[in-house]
């Protein structure tokens, strides 16, 4: 069994950083997995933000571009997301989702404060 945790959210001010991880353990062939950043606002869609294959590609949504970065550790079987420059919209729940799966975190609350 396979499952995802992931921490790092919480309230921060218009411009500020914050680095989200999304750990993965069990029998989880990680390093075989692409896994994505989900992020869902109030009333709001469910919204792809950036997601990274196993072989390291990486793809953004346009409005995190320049600002957000996510990265692999294999050997520690991590995901994050480094989100700089943070703005009041990108308030959310973040996820990760793992693909080889089909899988879902519980998910991280990220609060930009204007």
């Amino acid at each position: 069994q396979v499952q995802l945790v992931e921490s790092g959210g919480g309230l921060v001010q218009a411009g500020g950083s914050l680095r989200l991880s999304c750990v993965v353990s069990g029998r989880s062939y990680f390093s075989m997995s692409a896994v994505d950043w989900y992020r869902q606002a109030p009333g709001k869609q469910r919204e792809l933000v950036a997601g990274i294959t196993s072989g390291g590609t990486t793809n953004y949504v346009d409005s995190v571009k320049g600002r957000f970065t996510i990265s692999r550790d294999n050997a520690k079987n991590t995901v994050y997301l480094q989100m700089n420059s943070l703005k009041p919209e990108d308030t959310g729940v973040y996820r990760c989702y793992y693909r080889l799966y089909d899988f879902w975190g519980q998910g991280t609350q990220v609060t930009v404060s204007s």
